[in-house]
């Protein structure tokens, strides 16, 4: 169990490796997450750290819940737009107004990072689920749609479940096993390999790869 933090996708880009490779990477910019709550077994039943991230502007604080502002002001801290739990093992370490950088995945090579994919609309099964569709001659009557999804006699419907056309897109997505090709702390940028969710300044969750745990210890 490890801390999730929070940031902003700002797109793609390339890097040359040390062997002349271009990598194609996703340029994630992540300001300092502040450590908002500690909440331990004796209070809250279990051990989490909460962290606050993205502050909120003059005009953008009325936006903000009165109790979740009084939380703030309580513990002195700028009030801020997102606030995620995330469990640890370990609250040793981490303490109430504590700022967690990209800094933190400097040690990792492997990261998740889940964010809400783009909304598509309503589409046909074609973009939605892959279906093949029918020959795209003049004289076939089947192109776009999907085939017969009923039968006759038994059970006489159409059994629910059935891929059809529907709204596509703005779901939470998740993509493990990503590598950690370059940490700027001066900038607070995290380069990742690959693509993740979402659109460009939409906000993404990181946190070290649960699936290659091992190997991130093992880096250390």
């Amino acid at each position: 169990m490890s801390l999730v933090l929070m940031g902003k996708k700002k797109g793609m880009t390339q890097i040359f490796d040390k062997n002349g490779n271009i990598v194609v990477c996703t340029v994630i910019h992540a300001e300092p997450n502040v450590i908002s709550q500690i909440l331990t077994k004796e209070k809250a039943g279990y051990d989490a750290v909460q962290l606050a991230a993205f502050k909120a502007s003059a005009s953008k604080v009325k936006n903000i819940g009165k109790p979740q502002r009084g939380a703030f002001a309580k513990k002195g801290i700028d009030p801020r737009r997102k606030v995620k739990e995330s469990r640890v093992a370990d609250l040793s370490s981490y303490a109430e107004g504590q700022e967690v950088g990209v800094g933190y995945f400097a040690d990792c090579e492997w990261v998740d990072v889940s964010g809400i994919s783009k909304g598509k609309g309503h589409q046909g099964v074609i973009k939605r689920h892959h279906f093949a569709g029918g020959p795209g001659a003049h004289g076939s009557g089947f192109h776009r749609h999907g085939g017969s999804c009923g039968m006759r006699s038994t059970p006489g419907r159409c059994l629910p479940g059935q891929k059809k056309s529907g709204r596509m897109g703005g779901d939470k997505v998740t993509v493990q096993n990503l590598r950690v090709v370059q940490v700027d702390e001066e900038k607070q940028v995290l380069l990742v390999e690959g693509a993740i969710p979402g659109a460009r300044e939409s906000i993404v969750y990181m946190a070290k790869a649960k699936k290659k745990a091992s190997r991130n210890l093992k880096k250390k």
